[in-house]
């Protein structure tokens, strides 16, 4: 044995070896123990809080915690509300949901903008108690009897309860700055915002009420493209809407396009592009196919920052990119430029000029 190994048993006899240097337990908790009484339980560590910040997934923020229970160890976990965090998708960033809420769902550390909800975009565009709701009983017809892991009429009947409207497209009318519009706002959470033949329908009858009541079209799209369960009347809806913006810009009408991100598809290749002014929030994905599919077909690395909102403003497919926090006083701003498109009421005096 080295010369410098200090034992660290206390002096005395050995308790394992002599058992009167071992205290009785007393009966009654001794009987509690034999019968693995729960109540008799270590409480372990104490309650102390959260143990992390992502809410990426519950395995991830419930730390495990040693707890005594019958001489063996056991797992405990905190029960957590979900949805207090949010993950970044442009850099990773954990935000706290009520911080996020307040900044208008731009991510405080690299300005990213998340994807609004329609009836949220609706509320932070319009001057509060303004919008009146146009067309919203109109609902989708499953023409083809479409069926695949689902019937196309149950996915729409499943969506309609689970966001509590009718289809994709909140169309209406309101006022930005005292200046009366006509609102269509694409929600991506109603299947991923995608058009039929609604949405289409929709998007006509907004260009109706614009020229009938000579008031500027503002559009707010966020779309993965043509609805592929309703075929070729889906594509159709292209041409449709298209044609309503032209017919609309022929009777000396005005239209604003604000595309957020997902905008793509036939959306894209529609009426997103053809209207007066083609605005952008930062960082918004823009194109018609994915990067991915482009990039896998054409065996081609793509540049940096392809289909984003910067990279198309650089090309000249947008006319300006606008911070939402910035958004009403622009589009203030651009709704005075267009009225003297044909002296549109916008309840104040026509600027001069």
């Amino acid at each position: 044995m080295p010369p410098d190994f200090v034992s660290n048993r206390p002096p005395g006899p050995d308790p394992r070896r002599d058992p009167k240097a071992t205290k009785p337990l007393d009966p009654a908790v001794e009987k509690r123990v034999h019968q693995n009484d729960p109540k008799d339980e270590p409480s372990g560590i104490e309650e102390d809080g959260v143990w992390g910040e992502a809410d990426v997934a519950k395995d991830d923020i419930e730390a495990p915690r040693e707890e005594k229970r019958s001489g063996r160890l056991r797992w405990k976990k905190k029960e957590m509300p979900g949805g207090l965090w949010l993950k970044c998708e442009s850099c990773g960033q954990m935000i706290y949901r009520k911080e996020l809420e307040e900044k208008g769902m731009v991510c405080p550390a690299c300005d990213f903008h998340f994807t609004l909800p329609g009836r949220a975009r609706v509320g932070m565009v319009l001057d509060p108690g303004t919008f009146q709701e146009q067309f919203a009983d109109l609902t989708a017809l499953d023409r083809l009897d479409f069926n695949d892991s689902v019937p196309y009429a149950e996915k729409v009947r499943r969506t309609v309860e689970r966001v509590n409207q009718k289809e994709a497209l909140i169309l209406g009318l309101g006022r930005i700055e005292a200046r009366p519009i006509v609102l269509a706002v694409l929600d991506f959470s109603f299947m991923g915002g995608s058009m039929g033949e609604v949405v289409g329908e929709k998007v006509a009858l907004g260009c109706d009420l614009a020229r009938t009541r000579r008031e500027p079209l503002v559009i707010f799209t966020s779309s993965g493209g043509a609805r592929m369960h309703e075929g070729m009347l889906s594509l159709m809806q292209m041409a449709k809407t298209s044609a309503a913006l032209s017919s609309l810009n022929r009777a000396g009408g005005f239209s604003i396009c604000v595309l957020s991100n997902p905008t793509t598809g036939g959306v894209t290749a529609s009426f997103a592009s053809v209207c007066d002014i083609t605005l952008a929030e930062p960082g918004a994905l823009i194109g018609f196919a994915g990067p991915r599919v482009i990039a896998t077909t054409l065996k081609v690395e793509l540049p940096p920052g392809f289909q984003r909102a910067e990279f198309l403003l650089e090309k000249g497919q947008i006319d300006g990119i606008v911070r939402r926090k910035e958004l009403r006083p622009r589009l203030a701003q651009l709704i005075d430029f267009g009225a003297g498109a044909w002296g549109a009421r916008t309840g104040r005096p026509a600027p001069p000029g």
